[in-house]
């Protein structure tokens, strides 16, 4: 909106940080703005005082009129609106245009790419204002809300670099804390294969034929060798880019028995690929490689510490679906709800490439894997 548009704010309305002083006064809002689907107020604590967050409370004449609260994901450069509420009694007012013009603001001084959010359809008011200041729908949510309602994903770009190389990759959500290798090798096979039928009987049958070793202590990771064949058996061409030779996963296994299982499991997948016209180099690979392989129509998925994500140190798989100057854009296959995530803050994520050309180094051996995928 052009600044005269907007409404004047009063002299006696302030802005500023939420505190812990304010948490009564925010669930009271919240009590009067939605009758569903409500923040609590042990959520509202934990958003001022731990998560990575920025909550702001708009105060007029000493009172609590209006919130926005934006979400910051760690190791990615994407903000979410989460919530924006304004008091009954003061709507109409602009308190709405400026708060959201506020989330903007924050997402900008984090270096943030894309703010998006999800919206019921139903609220039209709400829907106006964002398509009013420029955001634009990017995909549906069903069942989202306590009342089975849609959501709408809506988003817009805050810092204007588009992406130069991109591939259109459909998403798919992992099922299962195990299976963020399948979930992603479903997503490369749909970008290449729109007709291939995604569901959770493929994602476990390709665990099931590229998992490394199922013991007793815990589901096994697929390594990209199985990751491969598994794709060539369906009819894809698959190059694996990689920097050891030997087998993946071992820094963490102490016991001389389960290594030498793993062993024997890696031995069979290289038997298997050498029978195949699965390229494979252990040259190791850059952000570079991967965005030439991107660009030539191939789609690479890449195994990178979910350390910068979540702070867990466990190997993931993610795929590479688009890539800037400055940024590369990853299909996250995990949705984590206990980091408040949603469907929308996992597809086509922004991460810069001088994070993410730290995340492709796995444990102390330094470990690196890509799988390319492409047509034959």
């Amino acid at each position: 909106m052009n600044a005269i548009n907007c409404p004047k704010t009063p002299p006696e309305r302030v802005t500023r940080l939420a505190t812990l002083d304010d948490v009564d006064a925010l669930v009271s809002l919240e009590d009067q703005c939605f009758s569903s689907d409500q923040i609590s107020r042990r959520q509202f604590r934990w958003m001022i005082t731990r998560a990575n967050a920025q909550l702001n409370v708009c105060v007029q004449k000493g009172e609590l009129v209006a919130y926005v609260l934006v979400l910051f994901h760690k190791g990615t450069s994407l903000a979410r609106l989460y919530s924006l509420a304004v008091s009954p009694l003061h709507r109409g007012s602009g308190l709405g245009q400026q708060l959201l013009s506020e989330a903007e603001h924050m997402a900008e001084a984090h270096q943030c790419v894309y703010l998006r959010l999800e919206v019921d359809p139903r609220n039209v008011s709400a829907v106006a204002l964002y398509e009013r200041n420029g955001f634009s729908v990017f995909g549906t949510v069903e069942d989202y809300y306590q009342d089975h309602g849609d959501a709408l994903r809506y988003q817009k770009r805050i810092l204007n670099t588009p992406p130069l190389t991109s591939q259109p990759v459909p998403y798919y959500e992992q099922t299962l804390d195990f299976t963020c290798g399948p979930a992603s090798l479903i997503m490369a096979m749909r970008a290449l294969d729109p007709s291939l039928q995604a569901d959770r009987r493929l994602e476990v049958q390709l665990w099931r034929e590229a998992t490394t070793i199922y013991m007793t202590s815990g589901h096994g990771g697929c390594s990209p060798h199985g990751l491969a064949l598994a794709a060539r058996r369906r009819g894809f061409h698959a190059r694996l880019m990689l920097n050891d030779s030997g087998p993946l996963f071992l820094d963490g296994v102490r016991r001389a028995d389960k290594k030498t299982v793993l062993e024997l499991v890696h031995d069979d997948f290289v038997a298997q690929i050498t029978e195949t016209d699965i390229e494979m180099t252990h040259d190791g690979f850059d952000t570079a490689s991967l965005v030439t392989a991107l660009e030539s129509g191939c789609v690479p998925l890449v195994l990178i510490s979910s350390w910068r994500f979540n702070d867990n140190k466990a190997p993931h798989w993610v795929v590479l679906v688009a890539a800037d100057d400055n940024f590369v854009y990853l299909h996250d296959p995990d949705v984590d709800t206990q980091l408040s995530k949603a469907p929308g803050d996992t597809q086509s994520v922004p991460v810069r490439i001088d994070d993410f050309e730290r995340m492709v180094f796995f444990g102390q051996s330094r470990m690196q894997a890509a799988l390319c995928l492409c047509l034959p």
